[in-house]
């Protein structure tokens, strides 16, 4: 029957898109399709304008960048003022509706929640990304007042040139005049935004940022390779399933990672807790900021 094919064919789809180890044979079992179909399969996905691409270890995926999808998504992916609206009829709604509730973790998912779940907080981030949006599409500079770094520890007003708006617009990448840097802002820890009539002066300065799997950003990357015990293998492919691309099989208890990060923080944090599952193969300078991170945290006892 069609509406069986179809199912299939839907089914495999999802499969394609957030595959990342799966081999044909893997597939085909969990399909229950023979090897034929399954590239009867793809070559109809080819002929309906789908990028199929194929790895070195011979897994099939399907590009997420293929005008349909690309275009599915565009088409039902909310805005920050469409969430907000959208929050907005959830909290009136209210009480103890358990469709609410999933509808609130769902957004959970794709924005951030200490913006939705304020009000003045959201309605003041909607107005920032706004401005920002306007500043980067008219090439101004903006004011961002009263930001709050962690790292500084300061509170204090940024003149900078925004240039790319990153992470579901959750983070702003800028050129920040007075140290004459490129840094990411989060939306979140801004107070008010302001535009200027003033016009870039250093855009052959912007440069773009490099995010990894643990969501840190920067303009370098880092080689970071890892063998991996089951137990180290088995939590960061669920608690990141984007390394799963990175990370090939060697026998039944061991895989080996190779990848690059922006920042030791993330891949340190995991490593430092895993330490007895994990052996570190390089690089040399990450293997010498786990030994420092050892020796501060033997001081502190």
């Amino acid at each position: 029957m069609r509406h069986d094919k179809m199912e299939k064919e839907l089914r495999l789809m999802l499969i394609l898109v957030e595959n990342h180890k799966l081999d044909v044979n893997a597939i085909c079992e969990r399909m229950d399709i023979s090897r034929r179909m399954f590239y009867y399969y793809l070559e109809s996905f080819r002929t309906w304008g789908f990028k199929v691409e194929k790895d070195e270890a011979s897994v099939y995926s399907i590009d997420r960048e293929s005008p349909f999808l690309k275009q599915l998504y565009e088409t039902i992916n909310f805005t920050e003022d469409e969430a907000i609206t959208i929050r907005k009829a959830l909290d009136v709604a209210g009480g103890n509706n358990a469709i609410v509730d999933r509808i609130n973790r769902k957004l959970a998912n794709f924005y951030d929640y200490k913006i939705l779940s304020d009000p003045e907080a959201r309605l003041q981030a909607a107005h920032n990304i706004t401005v920002l949006y306007e500043a980067i599409k008219y090439k101004r500079l903006v004011k961002i007042e009263k930001y709050s770094s962690p790292h500084s520890q300061s509170v204090c007003d940024r003149i900078v040139e925004p240039f790319l708006l990153m992470n579901n617009n959750n983070d702003v990448r800028c050129y920040e005049l007075k140290s004459e840097m490129n840094k990411t802002f989060k939306i979140s820890r801004m107070g008010n935004v302001t535009m200027y009539d003033l016009s870039w002066e250093h855009e052959e300065r912007h440069k773009q940022v490099f995010t990894d799997i643990f969501m840190f950003s920067g303009e370098k990357i880092f080689p970071i390779e890892l063998r991996l015990g089951q137990l180290s293998h088995n939590l960061l492919v669920e608690e990141y399933p984007a390394s799963a691309k990175y990370i090939t099989q060697e026998d039944e208890h061991h895989w080996h990672l190779q990848m690059n990060v922006a920042s030791y923080l993330g891949i340190g944090r995991f490593v430092l807790g895993l330490l007895s599952d994990i052996d570190v193969l390089g690089d040399e300078a990450f293997k010498n900021y786990l030994k420092n991170q050892l020796k501060e945290n033997v001081k502190r006892f």
